[in-house]
């Protein structure tokens, strides 16, 4: 009998991650037995294998189908071994320009100092680099991204490589049925993430006439084309009232998730509009409010919490973003952050980055970890200061700070997220610094505070403090 692998598998390896698969169009590899991997190098039409138990199983989970002799698979699905750790994703800046000036962000027009952009020969180049990586699937972002001239043509490229866009960061503003349509002609069905700053917020913190009008019509369109969207809604003092509204809007117009992002104090927002960032009890303080009344509304969004929670209305569950281990779970090897373990980031100008919503951060302060058009990307994930970043484990967190070291919280917190501990104590770079609002949210009783407001409902990150 003659086997092959099915046309939406691959089998790959990496350095400590030796047998695995992927699935075409799910970001992430998933791992094999022994036995398993073995089974499917031979599933290559040529090679006589005798039916049993292993490989019915592999017929059942649609691994491999029965083929004629001498059949061939895909050049994507045949074997490949990459030297370098297990990297599956990046997250792409296409460009760092954009057609709006948020009060808010680094990226916004009137930054002229950040707005590279790349080539599209050059990101040609690189496409190639990261399926030669073993990379699957890709985050594309900005600036606006849909603002680069070859937009189009960048998409196309990445599904002619049998990769794939798993989510796209976007304004919304260029959106329309043609893109969308173009979209669904050559598979791309990402999860589309549109900022959306609140009703009656928008416009003003967009610094656009008209945006909040066109972003919901482009959310709408989104959605009745059946594409997954998530709403990305900045949380501050100038927009509170407007929260739950938002929501309903949101909601109504068929968004699947809302997340809510605590405003941070960025130098050029806390030019724009002094004092309207919250403290970070505060910014908790006001998403349990919105919480108690969103668990009771009956819409049925996903929203995410920004460090806080993880809403799923459809069981009735949350879980909380501070407890990375439940007890008896806490793992040393754990990295200390899992995006930034699955995830590269890679700047508008080049530049490999852990974690792209920090990327001003090391601009800010000339942190470079590697640039692209000068290092090639195989040799950046083989060795040297990004990999040692990305790959640095909770182990390596607690050896290097007392006080995580010291802390009876964190066996569940881990020393919360690296980012974070950078933004709120930025005198020096230290990826193992202490994570405050984790602090804050075991040491002031948020735990207990964010149980009792979503009584009733099923907490999934439930522990024993």
């Amino acid at each position: 009998m003659y086997y092959i692998l099915s046309e939406n598998i691959a089998l790959r390896s990496w350095q400590f991650v030796p047998q695995a698969y992927y699935f075409k169009n799910d970001p992430f590899a998933q791992g094999l037995t022994s036995e398993e991997f073995e089974l499917l190098l031979l599933c290559d039409g040529e090679h006589d294998i005798q039916p049993s138990e292993l490989t019915e199983s592999l017929e059942n989970r649609r691994l491999i189908r029965k083929c004629e002799c001498g059949e061939k698979m895909t050049e994507w699905s045949r074997h490949k071994s990459y030297p370098h750790r297990y990297f599956p994703k990046m997250n792409l800046m296409i460009t760092g320009k954009c057609n709006f000036n948020c009060l808010h962000c680094f990226n916004a027009a009137d930054n002229a100092p950040l707005m590279t952009e790349w080539k599209f020969d050059e990101l040609i180049d690189l496409l190639d680099q990261a399926r030669d990586c073993g990379i699957h699937s890709l985050t594309i972002t900005g600036g606006e991204p849909m603002l680069h001239p070859r937009f189009m043509d960048i998409v196309c490229e990445i599904y002619k490589r049998d990769m794939f866009i798993d989510e796209l960061n976007t304004n919304g503003y260029f959106i329309t049925q043609e893109i969308l349509d173009e979209f669904k002609a050559i598979g791309c069905c990402p999860h589309i993430k549109i900022s959306f700053d609140g009703i009656g917020c928008h416009d003003w913190m967009r610094d656009r006439k008209g945006a909040e009008e066109r972003t919901l019509a482009a959310i709408g369109l989104c959605t009745q084309n059946g594409f997954r969207v998530m709403s990305q809604t900045q949380v501050h003092r100038r927009n509170l009232d407007s929260l739950m509204p938002t929501a309903r809007k949101l909601n109504d117009i068929g968004v699947s998730t809302l997340r809510f992002i605590r405003t941070t104090e960025a130098p050029r927002w806390e030019k724009n509009s002094p004092k309207s960032c919250l403290g970070i009890e505060e910014y908790y303080k006001e998403i349990l409010d919105f919480m108690r009344v969103y668990k009771d509304s009956g819409m049925q969004m996903k929203v995410i919490a920004w460090q806080l929670m993880n809403v799923y209305p459809d069981d009735k569950t949350y879980s909380l973003i501070p407890v990375m281990f439940g007890d008896d779970e806490y793992k040393p090897t754990a990295p200390i952050c899992r995006d930034v373990r699955g995830m590269i980031g890679v700047t508008s100008g080049g530049d490999v980055v852990p974690c792209l919503q920090m990327s001003g951060y090391f601009e800010e302060h000339g942190i470079h970890m590697g640039n692209l058009h000068s290092t090639p990307l195989a040799e950046l994930l083989s060795d040297g200061f990004y990999q040692q970043t990305a790959c640095a484990n909770v182990h390596k967190r607690r050896k290097n700070n007392s006080k995580c070291n010291a802390c009876r919280y964190f066996k569940y917190c881990g020393g919360g997220c690296p980012a974070l501990g950078l933004l709120f104590a930025p005198e020096e770079w230290d990826i193992f610094g202490s994570d405050v609002t984790k602090c804050l949210f075991f040491e002031n009783g948020w735990y207990h505070k964010s149980e009792e407001a979503m009584k009733g409902w099923t907490n999934l990150s439930s522990i024993n403090i």
